[in-house]
C-alpha cells in the first residue's frame, strides 16, 4: 500500500497519511481547517514489515483503507519534559 506524506504548515510536528496523493478531500472540513495548508514530505510503500519511527504501521494501513487518510500527531510529552527539537 503506498502512502503519502504532508506536512501541516499550522501544527508543528503533525503529518496527514493520505492513500491517494492530494486527495486532500477525504479529509473532514474541521480538520482541514485546524491543519492549514500541507506540503507534502513523501511518498513510502507501507508494506507489512514496513516500520515507522512514530506511528504503528499496522494502524497506519488500517485507517488509510478504512477512511483514506492517517494523522500523526505530535508525541505528548510528560510533564517537566523538554520539548524535542
Amino acid at each position: 500500500m503506498q502512502a503519502y506524506v504532508y506536512k501541516s504548515r499550522h501544527k508543528a510536528d503533525t503529518y496527514v497519511y493520505l492513500a491517494v496523493r492530494d486527495d486532500f478531500a477525504v479529509l473532514p472540513d474541521p480538520l482541514r481547517t485546524q491543519l492549514g495548508s500541507l506540503d507534502f514530505v513523501l511518498e513510502t510503500a507501507l508494506t507489512p514489515e514496513r516500520r515507522l519511527a512514530r506511528e504503528n504501521a499496522a494502524v497506519v494501513r488500517q485507517n488509510l483503507g478504512a477512511r483514506g487518510f492517517h494523522i500523526q500527531f505530535p508525541p505528548r510529552l510528560l510533564p517537566g519534559e523538554p520539548p524535542h527539537g
